[in-house]
């Protein structure tokens, strides 16, 4: 969960590398470390904390040369601190290492090498790698890149690296496995990084390492080998995000900007999946109708926020196309011996596309001869890769560590996807397929109504931020929009928030309740058979002297008779409700992450995308 950055090319690295290790900072923000080839050698430079401090460091101790690698980290093995800080080197610096992933076999790998003589100087899992290189080329490695396909064939886990030589100066070389990296292609240089907007404004075109893969970087260009030594030849990808893209553009927060990009969002991937008949067109997909007639079982797979979205995708599937649809969380799902059949469709959802606990679910799948669907946002990503086909959010780049748009997309992509199947399974007629069409592009313009409500949720937000927990409730396909709201809340504001189905408050969490306690309660459908329900519920925290805010459809009285706080949201198609709802709740979590003053963009120990299990 860690960012690399590498440059190799005729300008001074130093600054290259701090502005890439600045748009990767949301993958990790303990600290913050560069090596760059000088003339007096390779030195290297870093910090705790915030990649400021590198930079005032380096403000004040210019580092100039080239080529260099640079790394900002999220704790895994070892404290934040200095020592176990980015980058890492073995003996006088004869290897410099930068590293995301874990080496798992690191402690037997680290007794065998003080054994033979190696001393360690932190607590990391990757200090090992650079002392395996030393020690492979000790023993006679032929080059640099041979030394590092024999240590790489020692280490067991995930691993994607840079790696400079004292002795080779020209040159970065990197390698993956398991964890993402990409190299960059620009005018005369070359770029190594673990994402795309991390270099976006210096390259025109991007490889995506393989698992397996190693890359060397010179003057001359790329070369590809794997750890076998052979040469590989690389597919080469034009970048289609625009710089401004990965830019703040005004906002006080790329999580504020990314809250107003969701309209523009939901719009264009209606665009692109909808005919001017509201006839769901996802040729990607590129299952026949007698596949999804002939399907008997969906199972969706994902992490954190996405699993949230494979939720709501359970509950639509399931209502919209007759099939048995179940949900799992990556990190449980293949620890409990799962029983799926080849006529499963396996859908695997991930913002980033390298969740590990996804991916390793993903692999689980295919040898138990599962078609697999992705809903991803990064083309070229390990998931998208790995799977039968797969259904873009094209939601661009997410800076924000806490998601908002790319859930948003998620939501959507599902609700294209249940009417693409139920279309095709005969579960629902072109006339309710056309009426669901209209209902979901009405989304986007309910997202700015809400937009423009944003003062009256921070007036809510404001009131109610100091408490030290929150309870949400929601039923049916709010459920999943209560839990996501709690998510939001505890991320990015650090009050604790537990999400509910508001039927199982009964069952324990009602404990909590007291005239201290917000609980917002979810409860927009006038007209759906469970909103009786939930004005039960509420009136059951009502009873109890629960602070209630509700999330109410605009012109609903009943709820005004006893809720303290209500947010309003503009009526919307049952089914699409959460799409709107949560965009609610993302804006009542970042005001009141606000007033408690915290780092919005960078939680405390969050990082933007979980490579590790």
């Amino acid at each position: 969960m860690c960012g690399i950055v590498g440059y190799v090319g005729k300008r001074d690295a130093t600054p290259l590398l701090l502005d890439g290790l600045k748009r990767l900072e949301y993958r990790g923000y303990d600290s913050g470390g560069i090596a760059v080839h000088t003339p007096d050698g390779i030195q290297i430079r870093k910090c705790m904390g915030r990649l400021t401090e590198l930079e005032k460091d380096l403000t004040a101790n210019a580092l100039i040369g080239r080529p260099g690698i640079g790394h900002t980290r999220w704790a895994t093995h070892g404290e934040p601190s200095q020592r176990n800080s980015h980058p890492h080197q073995a003996g006088a610096g004869e290897v410099i290492v930068v590293h995301n992933g874990i080496i798992e076999n690191y402690q037997e790998l680290k007794e065998q090498l003080r054994s033979a003589g190696h001393e360690f100087l932190s607590d990391t899992d990757t200090e090992v790698i650079p002392h395996l290189i030393q020690q492979e080329l000790a023993d006679g490695a032929a080059s640099p890149d041979a030394a590092i396909r024999q240590a790489l064939k020692k280490a067991r886990g995930a691993y994607a690296l840079g790696i400079l030589f004292k002795d080779d100066p020209d040159k970065v070389y990197a390698a993956r496995l398991g964890s993402p990296l990409i190299v960059g292609l620009g005018e005369d240089e070359t770029f190594i990084a673990s994402d795309v907007p991390a270099i976006v404004n210096q390259i025109q075109n991007v490889i995506y390492l393989n698992d397996g893969e190693i890359a060397i970087l010179s003057p001359e260009g790329v070369a590809i080998q794997n750890l076998a030594g052979e040469s590989i030849e690389p597919e080469i990808k034009p970048v289609d995000i625009a710089p401004e893209a990965a830019e703040m553009a005004g906002f006080e927060t790329f999580m504020m900007k990314e809250i107003h990009e969701q309209p523009r969002v939901l719009r264009s991937l209606l665009e692109k999946h909808v005919d001017r008949e509201d006839t769901v067109i996802v040729p990607e997909i590129g299952f026949s109708t007698d596949y999804f007639q002939q399907l008997r079982r969906i199972m969706i797979v994902s992490c954190g926020t996405a699993y949230h979205a494979a939720m709501y995708g359970k509950f639509l599937l399931e209502h919209l196309t007759g099939l048995a649809v179940e949900t799992d969380l990556g990190s449980e799902f293949r620890y409990r011996s799962p029983r799926i059949e080849s006529d499963t469709l396996f859908v695997a959802v991930s913002q980033s596309g390298e969740t590990a606990d996804t991916l390793a679910s993903l692999r689980l799948a295919r040898e138990k001869d599962c078609k697999v669907l992705s809903i991803c946002n990064v083309p070229g990503s390990s998931l998208v890769r790995e799977s039968d086909s797969v259904l873009f959010t094209e939601a661009g780049p997410e800076i924000g560590v806490a998601s908002t748009k790319a859930y948003t997309a998620q939501l959507m992509a599902f609700g294209l996807l249940a009417i693409h199947i139920g279309r095709a399974r005969g579960e629902i007629s072109e006339e309710t397929e056309q009426q669901l069409m209209k209902a979901l592009r009405a989304v986007p313009n309910a997202i700015h109504y809400m937009l423009e409500r944003a003062d009256d949720i921070q007036a809510i937000a404001d009131k109610h931020h100091d408490g030290p927990s929150a309870l949400y409730l929601g039923r049916r396909f709010n459920y999943p929009t209560a839990l996501e709201g709690a998510l939001k809340n505890k991320e990015i504001s650090y009050q604790h928030a537990e999400g509910y189905a508001a039927g199982e408050m009964k069952h324990g969490p009602i404990a909590l309740i007291n005239e201290y306690l917000p609980v917002i309660c979810i409860c927009t459908q006038t007209e759906d058979e469970v909103y009786e329900k939930m004005i039960s519920n509420m009136k059951e925290v009502e009873a109890r002297h629960g602070r209630i805010i509700a999330v109410a459809t605009d012109g609903d009285k009943v709820v005004a008779d006893f809720a303290e706080d209500i947010i309003y949201v503009p009526p919307i198609h049952e089914e699409f409700s959460p799409i709107v709802n949560v965009v609610a709740l993302q804006l009542l979590a970042y005001y009141a992450a606000q007033a408690r003053g915290t780092d919005i963009d960078k939680p405390r120990n969050l990082a933007k995308s979980v490579t590790v299990e």
